[in-house]
């Protein structure tokens, strides 16, 4: 995917392995990296904060944080608006991929895992070639408009 010109002040960020193999990159916003999960069973975005060695939310500087805040906002709205979930699921657990990245899931109460958390309730079903250029087209249609 093509990335937008806004990288010039992110020093020396590195997207993690594990992050680059397991989703697609949506667009770059202006603190985060946005990426879509590749697994069809859920709209799954994930944020990047594009800094260095960040490990944990208050690893970010202060003026950063309300940055992060709108951004995880923005992503809740997007997939709130496009796939009308009963719940948006927000988390920063960081237990297998240390790098500081932020899950915004849209959920349903017909999805495979509800109630219960995503993570380990089946194994990934990634998406077909077309439905994938379907996903991440609309996503980056709605991130236009939001």
């Amino acid at each position: 995917m093509k990335m937008t010109d806004q990288m010039e002040n992110v020093g020396d960020f590195v997207l993690h392995e594990r992050l680059a193999a397991d989703c697609i990159t949506l667009a770059d916003w202006t603190l985060c990296r946005v990426l879509l999960m590749n697994d069809a069973g859920y709209p799954w975005l994930i944020l990047v904060p594009r800094r260095p060695h960040l490990k944990e939310i208050h690893d970010l500087d202060a003026a950063e944080r309300p940055q992060l805040t709108e951004e995880i906002c923005r992503a809740s709205r997007v997939l709130q608006s496009n796939f009308s979930a009963d719940k948006i699921n927000v988390g920063a657990l960081g237990n297998m991929v240390a790098q500081l990245h932020i899950h915004v899931i849209a959920r349903f109460r017909t999805d495979p895992a509800w109630p219960g958390p995503v993570w380990g309730a089946r194994p990934a079903v990634p998406y077909e070639s077309a439905a994938l250029q379907e996903r991440v087209a609309a996503l980056q249609t709605a991130f236009a408009e939001s």
